[in-house]
């Protein structure tokens, strides 16, 4: 059998309402929004008893999702929001966006901060990343045709 798809990416964050807005701003759809509890969910993520408030948001396409927890119980027991961007493990998310430094005057008012500058690729791209609420990493990709 063949892998059909990536389903979604998992960020789990501590201010939920505040994260679902800019990624709202940005241009994602709340798909929906609940509390997992229970046995089997724990049995899942291998935590035991949890209780996990989720929502997943939706890019414009529906090709892609991204899956927002917060974590009510147990606690969260590490941080690496503030990894530079060579940090082993899960590194950051890219949208493709159609106006790069449009995006980026929209995100200000909700905290995004540039980490380096807006560069052009050859003439195929202009790249920047941003730490986004959090300080979670995410990359903007303009493509240039």
């Amino acid at each position: 059998m063949a892998l059909k798809r990536m389903d979604n990416v998992g960020i789990v964050v501590e201010d939920l309402g505040g994260t679902i807005d800019f990624f709202r701003e940005l241009g994602l759809e709340l798909e929906g929004r609940t509390t997992i509890e229970g046995e089997w969910a724990g049995r899942v993520t291998g935590l035991g008893d949890q209780r996990v408030e989720i929502a997943m948001m939706r890019t414009p396409d529906g090709h892609s999702r991204l899956e927002l927890s917060r974590f009510l119980t147990p606690p969260v027991v590490a941080d690496h929001r503030n990894a530079p961007v060579n940090a082993l493990g899960y590194l950051r998310v890219m949208f493709a966006v159609d106006d790069i430094d449009e995006t980026l005057e929209r995100l200000r008012p909700r905290g995004a901060q540039l980490v380096g500058e807006v560069v052009q690729y050859k003439d195929a791209y202009r790249l920047c990343y941003i730490r986004g609420p959090e300080g979670l990493l995410i990359g903007l990709a303009q493509e240039l045709s």
